[in-house]
């Protein structure tokens, strides 16, 4: 991923709709009924194709990224609801500073953390989330094209359950399919889609 475009990355994926695994732990969330002090932690928003929806079910939200491209589309979007409780964090993951919530959603960004990084930074998202919160997302497998990037993290499928022991896995979905990226390069991926409910 070094040198990547991401004007254009985030140009190509900031309006589709919002990803599957955020539906269904928000949806969790409608079945049992919000609690009035609810908050969401978006990690690696985007320009915000999940942050727009969090914001739409009535969720105050923290939307962290590193590119400040990505905060400035975000708040720039003509469909970003007004009087919209969001705030924004310019952060890379291992520096984030992150507030106790009950939801932390990571649509397809968390793979961009060093592998080097990558267990602080999960125990961090571990210890945020409040007893009954959510982590949504996507994690990288190690039969992923980019496995064996140190910039990136990939993980075997034990790997995976290792990390979701603190947690109910209420979707866990295992993926491989030779398919394109974003930017339209051939690509075998390997991604785990989590929705996980803390113990």
């Amino acid at each position: 991923m070094a040198g990547a475009d991401w004007s254009t990355y985030y140009e190509k994926t900031g309006t589709r709709p919002p990803r599957n695994t955020l539906i269904r732990a928000l949806d969790a969330f409608d079945r049992e009924g919000l609690s009035s002090d609810r908050f969401a932690v978006d990690l690696g928003s985007g320009s915000g194709r999940d942050t727009i929806e969090i914001i739409r079910r009535g969720w105050p939200v923290l939307a962290v990224d590193a590119a400040f491209e990505a905060i400035e589309g975000l708040m720039s979007r003509s469909d970003l609801p007004g009087g919209a409780s969001i705030e924004t964090q310019l952060s890379r993951y291992e520096n984030m500073i992150l507030p106790r919530c009950d939801l932390v959603n990571a649509g397809f960004s968390l793979p961009l953390c060093p592998k080097r990084a990558f267990a602080a930074v999960w125990q961090n998202i571990v210890a945020t989330l409040k007893p009954g919160g959510r982590f949504s997302g996507q994690l990288y497998g190690d039969r992923d094209d980019w496995a064996g990037n140190s910039e990136m993290t990939h993980l075997a499928p034990s790997e995976v359950l290792d990390l979701l022991q603190p947690f109910e896995i209420e979707y866990l979905k295992e993926e491989e399919d030779d398919s394109v990226t974003p930017r339209g390069g051939a690509k075998r991926w390997h991604i785990f889609h989590i929705v996980a409910r803390k113990l």
